[in-house]
């Protein structure tokens, strides 16, 4: 026996059982099944209590224009559906049909999950073994001194001695500020994820400093504190660009 008193509590708890592995009441489609439990509804069940009787009803719904249109025997006895009709029907084609080719089907399935398997793990090894694309910058500095005493030459190689993995030196050049001061115009390559901008300012700050040659390029400093070098009044950003 299947649905009973659809108009009860039970009924409708037992309906919204049914439907939650269910879109539909028999197969994979709307038939004369859903119509008759449809019609021997009073409503559309609530959808906080009975949600999956809820959601299927609506879906119902919005066929009932074609009902007599839709596949199966119309009916109006509810109990030929349901939970035990089910299991009664599912019994029946178990001992009606035998599938000769289960076996082959269930090979060909471990096969092609076998296939997809495979090709997935090559193409995560052949992404993993692809270089990743390194973040470059290409930054100039313009580095001030205090005065025109400064022998700039020798500034620039202090610079250039500035080493840091990551960090490439480039071309260089002297630009007049005025009263016979000039300031180093430098360029360089770094690689965003290992090279600071802040920190190598900060040790192109300590060039002539007892910090220059103590105090590791990538050890932290307090970026609050206000430093003086000895030689190098300022370092500023004149131009960036990624690479």
């Amino acid at each position: 026996m299947g649905f009973t008193d659809l108009a009860s509590a039970a009924g409708l708890t037992s309906l919204n059982s049914f439907l939650e592995s269910r879109s539909y009441i028999v197969g994979q489609s709307p038939s004369q099944a859903d119509v008759t439990i449809f019609k021997a509804l009073s409503g559309t069940p609530d959808a906080e209590k009975y949600p999956h009787a809820a959601r299927w009803y609506k879906q119902i719904q919005s066929h009932e224009s074609g009902f007599d249109a839709l596949e199966g025997e119309k009916s109006d006895d509810i109990s030929k559906y349901g939970p035990e009709a089910a299991a009664a029907k599912a019994d029946d084609d178990d001992d009606d049909d035998v599938d000769l080719f289960a076996s082959d089907d269930e090979e060909e399935d471990a096969a092609k999950a076998e296939l997809t398997a495979k090709r997935l793990a090559e193409y995560h090894a052949k992404k993993a073994a692809k270089p990743k694309t390194i973040a470059k910058s290409i930054v100039t500095l313009d580095v001030k001194t205090w005065d025109d005493e400064t022998n700039m030459g020798e500034l620039a190689e202090q610079v250039k001695a500035i080493a840091a993995d990551g960090l490439v030196w480039g071309t260089h050049s002297f630009e007049k500020i005025g009263y016979g001061v000039e300031k180093l115009r430098i360029n360089c390559v770094v690689e965003d994820d290992k090279v600071s901008i802040d920190k190598l300012s900060r040790k192109i700050m300590e060039i002539g400093t007892d910090e220059f040659e103590g105090r590791g390029f990538d050890e932290d400093f307090d970026e609050e504190e206000e430093f003086e070098g000895e030689t190098v009044q300022s370092v500023d950003v004149h131009a960036m660009q990624k690479l």
